[in-house]
């Protein structure tokens, strides 16, 4: 079987149709996403393996898609472990979904399975990076804060998603955080815009306006207040630094 002679092939055929994969920097912002403990805003993953910007590494439909999903939880499992999840538990928790997954016969099982396992990663990494033991209203509110971060909040909204008055949320919420609620939502948008710049294609105007910054201007001044670098320094300085087959290289 001569290799190089098939992807000569398949590459000049991929052009001739106008298909590419989709973007390098789309999927590592997935991944960081979800080993940050953001859950990310995604398809179903029908609707994504299955689309054009994806490789065809099976011509069965299903066997197609459960490849596709198995190497996203192999790499979803590499990263978390990177960003601090315990290895034993990141390969067991791999090995349990990968096991599902095999048995899996239709679209929607694989479907309802890789959102499971994209949804229980994020929640594991969400309380790793958390760290602290809460109390459960605050523990609500930072899963809150984790889902909304690109929706404008308030301390009275978040008051009222767990039944408290904001005076006493607020004094809570500082005792046990350790920072004001508004300084730790800052935090969390410049972690989260630090994460984007990094590994995602968006431009910086895109970022503050989903980060749900006031203005443009008011992102590049919160946002060197706490790296000590503009925006476009910080992309010029990080912009994929950490390349995908450094995540990978153990994956075989």
């Amino acid at each position: 079987m001569n290799t190089n002679k098939e992807l000569t092939h398949k590459l000049f055929l991929q052009r001739e149709q106008l298909y590419k994969h989709n973007s390098y920097e789309t999927e590592m912002n997935f991944y960081n996403e979800v080993a940050s403990g953001i859950m990310p805003k995604m398809k179903r993953s029908k609707d994504i393996y299955l689309s054009s910007g994806y490789g065809i590494l099976s011509d069965d439909t299903i066997r197609n898609m459960r490849y596709h999903i198995i190497i996203s939880i192999a790499l979803i499992t590499r990263f978390c472990v990177e960003s601090g999840m315990e290895m034993e538990t990141a390969y067991s928790l791999s090995d349990l979904y990968i096991q599902r997954v095999d048995k899996c016969n239709t679209i929607d099982e694989l479907d309802n399975i890789h959102y499971e396992m994209v949804s229980d990663f994020s929640k594991r990494m969400r309380k790793i990076k958390r760290g602290n033991i809460y109390s459960k209203p605050i523990v609500r509110c930072l899963d809150y804060i984790y889902d909304n971060l690109q929706n404008k909040l308030s301390l009275e909204e978040l008051a009222d998603y767990v039944s408290l008055s904001p005076q006493y949320l607020s004094k809570l919420f500082h005792r046990e955080v350790g920072v004001p609620f508004k300084e730790y939502i800052i935090r969390k948008r410049i972690e989260a815009a630090e994460n984007m710049l990094k590994y995602s294609d968006f431009s910086i105007i895109d970022i503050s306006n989903y980060l749900a910054f006031s203005s443009h201007s008011h992102f590049i001044q919160t946002f060197k207040k706490y790296t000590g670098f503009t925006p476009k320094e910080y992309q010029n300085k990080f912009f994929r630094t950490n390349k995908l087959s450094d995540k990978i290289n153990n994956i075989t």
